[in-house]
């Protein structure tokens, strides 16, 4: 009698009647999770307080004067103050070559690395969840994170901007000045393609997440590499060289400013991250699904 219940809670491939590998972990579930956590919750709270803050610091400083001269980063500011899209494109700016680094490492290190060093790795994939579907719930639901938190700095420098310094034209110091309508069509390309160049940074993370168990080597280790590249870009004596580093077209979301717009490094750019991801994505696969699952 035993024999027979037992077979019958069990189909042919051995696993138990009703399992389908699909149905665990499943997205929301994850997403929800991630949410509950106080470095998700205070990575989104800085990203809209950011931009606060900038409008608060130019409000301390807008009597004071010029004489002490701050050079480009003055004229930056100038600009900044002259509307909501220019005081968005200068949040952006000034967060895009290393906050929105550390931030996209954040989601990304820390989501299977953090997982193996409070020992529950091996218990998730003993409910069972497959190794594979373990990998995707969690790098979809990191680079959702990462999305929101672009999308929540951008949205919250557009929205204090405009209601402290109005609706005016979107201008840069290498274009003319653009319509609003264009200007915030302008803008929405920029976050596109930081969003695409940052995928760079998520496959390095995600990569050393599932090579460790140490959360904050894999988030320290991802954001030091990019700055190693970034260091490596400005050294004219590499040449050619310098176009295979995944930050050597980082900056070229500029030429989208221009009149007209400058698109070939932009798509070099998409080209070079896309491909890097791929690749470290890839690996980290690979290296998750053979590895021996300890902790």
């Amino acid at each position: 009698m035993g024999q027979s219940s037992s077979v019958a809670t069990v189909d042919r491939g051995g696993a138990a009647r009703g399992y389908r590998p699909s149905a665990t972990l499943p997205f929301l579930a994850e997403f929800r999770r991630q949410a509950s956590r106080r470095r998700t919750q205070l990575a989104l709270g800085f990203m809209v307080l950011l931009p606060l803050i900038i409008l608060v610091a130019f409000q301390f400083n807008s009597g004071e004067d010029d004489r002490g001269g701050r050079g480009e980063f003055s004229s930056l500011a100038d600009l900044a103050t002259s509307g909501g899209l220019n005081f968005t494109l200068f949040t952006i700016l000034v967060s895009a070559s290393f906050l929105l680094v550390v931030v996209v490492a954040l989601f990304c290190g820390d989501t299977v690395a953090s997982e193996a060093s409070w020992g529950s790795l091996r218990y998730l994939l003993a409910v069972p969840v497959p190794r594979a579907r373990l990998l995707t719930v969690k790098l979809l639901v990191a680079l959702a994170y990462s999305g929101l938190a672009l999308l929540l700095l951008a949205a919250t420098a557009l929205l204090a901007g405009t209601l402290r310094y109005g609706w005016s034209p979107l201008r840069s110091q290498v274009a003319a000045e653009l319509a609003p309508a264009d200007g915030l069509v302008r803008l929405l390309a920029i976050l596109g393609y930081l969003a695409v160049v940052l995928l760079v940074v998520a496959g390095l993370a995600f990569l050393l997440s599932v090579s460790t168990d140490a959360a904050l080597g894999a988030v320290g280790g991802a954001v030091l590499l990019w700055i190693l590249s970034s260091i490596l870009d400005q050294i004219t004596a590499l040449g050619g060289l310098r176009a295979l580093l995944p930050t050597h077209y980082s900056s070229a979301w500029l030429g989208l400013l221009s009149t007209p717009m400058q698109t070939d490094d932009v798509v070099r750019g998409a080209i070079s991250a896309i491909v890097y991801a791929t690749v470290f994505w890839g690996l980290a696969f690979w290296r998750f699904t053979r590895k021996d699952v300890t902790s």
